[in-house]
């Protein structure tokens, strides 16, 4: 059983994870959990002001934000990646949402295969808020490819490196399943709790959809797929999953 982390001023749990986000999150009691998706992405700097500015005007500190969904314009090698997610926790530190290297933000980052974006944008975040539904809060899990988080690199470490064949896709596909299961499970959570599950590959995905994803109930209320590739270099398949109380387009 994994043990969450808390982080009361944001008045949310999370997945312990790597530096550079969590692997997911779910909100305290009387609490929920909020998306907010920008009508035209804003490159990073200009989208972590435009959510200061969306939580100020709720009445919400930015101590409520509790996830976020980036768009970088291709994968990044790993001293890239390394280098840009040093870069990205400089801003949550700004806000002093992390503490000791230890961030409690979930997030997921892809890179559109068609008109990708000129810089690192912030397509989408999410908050907290109270509430007085006894339905529960919700959760986010954080995007994930089909390699282990936290080892030296994501190459040496990927599930079938440079195979991109029916089968070797399809384990990929199993190997990032199976982590999507794990960190619901973690926060209390399953397939049937989600309002959005999202694929990001830019390969065929019939027999992934037939052979693993609609028989484990991942596709139960649709599933959204994305033209797009993970964020470091050779890896090919990544999703995410959520279960909020509402979604805006600002």
């Amino acid at each position: 059983m994994t043990e969450l982390g808390s982080f009361r001023a944001g008045s949310y749990q999370f997945i312990p994870g790597v530096f550079q986000y969590s692997a997911g999150v779910k909100p305290d009691d009387g609490f929920e959990i909020v998306r907010v998706r920008f009508r035209r992405p804003p490159a990073l700097s200009e989208g972590f002001s435009a959510a200061a500015d969306h939580l100020k005007s709720i009445n919400r500190g930015v101590e409520a934000f509790c996830a976020c969904e980036l768009r970088s314009p291709a994968p990044f090698t790993e001293q890239g990646f390394l280098d840009f997610n040093k870069e990205y926790v400089g801003w949550l530190d700004t806000w002093g949402l992390t503490k000791d290297g230890i961030n409690p933000v979930a997030r997921t980052n892809v890179c559109p295969e068609v008109d990708p974006p000129k810089t690192v944008s912030m397509y989408a975040f999410c908050y907290t808020r109270p509430t007085s539904s006894k339905d529960g809060g919700g959760f986010v899990v954080a995007g994930s490819g089909e390699a282990p988080e936290g080892k030296a690199s994501y190459r040496d470490f990927a599930i079938r490196p440079g195979d991109q064949s029916t089968e070797g896709m399809l384990e990929k596909c199993r190997f990032v399943l199976g982590e999507m299961e794990r960190r619901m499970s973690a926060l209390g959570a399953g397939w049937a709790d989600a309002t959005g599950a999202h694929v990001y590959t830019a390969y065929e995905l019939r027999a992934l959809m037939k052979r693993e994803i609609a028989p484990r109930g991942a596709a139960a209320n649709g599933l959204s797929w994305h033209f797009a590739r993970p964020p470091v270099q050779g890896l090919d398949y990544e999703m995410d999953v959520r279960g909020v109380s509402a979604e805006v387009v600002i």
